[in-house]
């Protein structure tokens, strides 16, 4: 438990190995290796996805100690299934992706209602891109989000703040192109609906 605690203490320390700053050959190299039983190179594979994964869990199930106990399980669960990636190395994020969604939805089935905490603002989320009031601060549209149905939270999740295309969300979330749409539309929707009425109401 202890070494899993210091694992994750390490994110800040792998920054400079996150995804938009590796080339996708680089990726695929390590995971061929990986492949192959390299633990090293899923090691650095670890150090480029997890701050991701990390985020995407965090957003989701809104508890710090919950969302990091996912995501090791998430990295533990993909090393011993990483020869299923062989023949489909490029698609790797988006399979990682696809376990922590699964277990995120394992996380909603498994629970009543959400556990709400306080958590710092976040600026991918902005409001620009949600096309919502600027003058919303972001702990109420994450509020919001949060209230979203978790096919829709999780649209917005891998949309606007993971920054992931509509063919990546297919992959991770099991759903063709169209769906995903739709999804996203509504989403908006209840987002603005309820953000406008909480703007209406100050």
């Amino acid at each position: 438990m202890d070494n899993k605690r210091n694992n994750i203490a390490r994110r800040k320390t792998l920054t400079a190995n996150k995804p938009e700053n590796v080339r996708q050959t680089d990726i695929i190299i390590l995971v061929e290796k990986a492949i192959e039983g390299n633990v090293e190179a899923f090691g650095e594979l670890y150090g480029i996805f997890l701050d991701r994964i990390y985020r995407y869990v965090f957003y989701q199930v809104r508890d710090r100690m919950t969302a990091e106990d996912i995501t090791e399980e998430v990295f533990i669960k993909a090393w011993n299934a990483i020869s299923s990636c062989k023949g489909k190395e490029k698609t790797f994020s988006a399979w990682l992706y696809r376990i922590a969604h699964n277990r995120v939805i394992d996380i909603f089935r498994s629970r009543e209602k959400e556990q709400l905490i306080e958590m710092d603002p976040v600026a991918e989320a902005g409001s620009t891109e949600l096309e919502v009031e600027t003058e919303i601060d972001h702990r109420e549209l994450l509020d919001s989000i949060a209230e979203l149905p978790p096919n829709q939270k999780q649209v917005i999740i891998l949309k606007y703040i993971e920054g992931l295309d509509n063919r990546e969300i297919e992959r991770i979330m099991g759903k063709k192109q169209g769906a995903i749409r739709i999804l996203q539309m509504r989403a908006l929707a209840r987002l603005r609906e309820r953000l406008n009425g909480g703007a209406e109401e100050k």
